[in-house]
């Protein structure tokens, strides 16, 4: 084990080499403000055309280019919230305020903690991983549904793949509560910290000043809630769409909490498959579908990840890593399918590992 740990440190090194070698350590922020103003562009014409359409169908298109070009404002901005979309702090945190808090009401804070410092340190690890982790209200694991009794087991065996479609509507606004809570539960003056707290507070405040207050001085309060639940709901589904797919599928190892994988890139490559999502839906994903890349290089603007995935599909072949990759609905159709049969939990992180390439 300490001959592989050795043997990996060196590789990792001279792929490290190779990306700086190739640019691939840049920040290209001007690419990555462009792509950001065309999905900016399709989320506010989609809701200008919404409102302008009285056909039910246009409207109903008009919703689904808006909510992509939503989510590819909230991927755009979970680039920069990995500090991977300039070389400059503050360009960084304005995108990420922009796009997580102001445009989506998703605190920034919050998803740094669930989702840079816990996610990607222990990415599918149940019970630390709260991306990939529903328990109670859904069981996604074989030993979740085993320790149930009763009805709440029956539930899980029976039930709870059919209320997925309603869950997934409330996904987004669930994601909204959660944040404020976590910033007004943390929020202390004096406190390290309070200043990117302040920061993520009125970004929130100008979200619901934007998105509801403002809205109800020309409409009726009812239609901007009905329109605001129908956006954040179709955002849900359209996160579960570009998430869920890069962690959920049976191939994406779930792994107990008791156990301390030593190998980062082992534990990064056994919980994460890419997807292969065509121009448009890049554009959408920024990035996302190359979850292995991203979760062993997350420093990395997701501009690079398509140059540089057949380098780190040989470093994983080499060093015995597993790298997968699917047709998007593929494993999309596999990430529903868990919530029908719940993945085993795995105990043993290196008997998974596979026989390197090399030998």
């Amino acid at each position: 084990m300490i001959e592989t740990a050795i043997r990996a440190t060196e590789s990792v090194a001279a792929l490290r080499r190779e990306f700086a070698k190739r640019g691939w350590y840049e920040r290209p922020t001007g690419r990555i403000a462009l792509e950001l103003a065309f999905n900016l562009f399709l989320a506010l014409s989609g809701i200008i055309a919404f409102l302008a359409a009285d056909d039910l169908l246009i409207r109903g298109a008009a919703m689904l280019v808006s909510t992509a070009g939503s989510m590819g404002v909230g991927t755009g901005a979970h680039t920069a919230s990995h500090y991977a979309a300039s070389r400059k702090r503050w360009v960084n945190e304005l995108l990420t305020y922009f796009g997580h808090p102001f445009f989506l009401g998703l605190s920034a804070t919050f998803w740094r903690y669930k989702h840079l410092s816990l996610h990607h340190s222990a990415p599918n690890i149940v019970g630390i991983d709260e991306d990939s982790d529903f328990y109670p209200w859904f069981a996604l694991t074989r030993d979740e549904v085993n320790q149930a009794r009763g009805l709440r087991r029956f539930y899980y065996e029976r039930l709870q793949w059919a209320l997925l479609p309603f869950a997934l509507v409330l996904n987004g606004l669930n994601m909204q509560r959660a944040g404020w809570a976590y910033v007004l539960n943390a929020f202390r003056p004096s406190r390290p910290g309070s200043r990117a707290l302040r920061k993520d507070l009125a970004a929130l405040i100008l979200y619901f000043t934007a998105w509801v207050a403002g809205p109800c001085l020309f409409f009726p309060i009812t239609h901007v809630l009905i329109f605001y639940v129908i956006r954040i709901g179709l955002i849900g589904y359209a996160m579960f769409a570009v998430f869920a797919p890069g962690h959920f599928p049976p191939e994406a190892a779930r792994i107990r909490g008791d156990q301390r994988c030593s190998d980062h890139y082992l534990l990064q490559a056994l919980s994460t498959v890419n997807f292969r999502a065509g121009f448009f839906g890049s554009l959408i994903c920024s990035g996302l579908q190359y979850q292995i890349e991203h979760h062993l290089f997350p420093g990395v603007s997701h501009i690079h990840y398509s140059k540089m995935s057949k380098l780190v599909e040989q470093f994983c072949r080499e060093q015995g890593l597993p790298y997968r990759s699917y047709g998007w609905l593929e494993v999309l159709w596999k990430s529903l399918v868990v919530f029908w049969v719940p993945q085993p939990v795995m105990s043993d992180v290196e008997a998974l590992r596979e026989r390197p390439m090399s030998e």
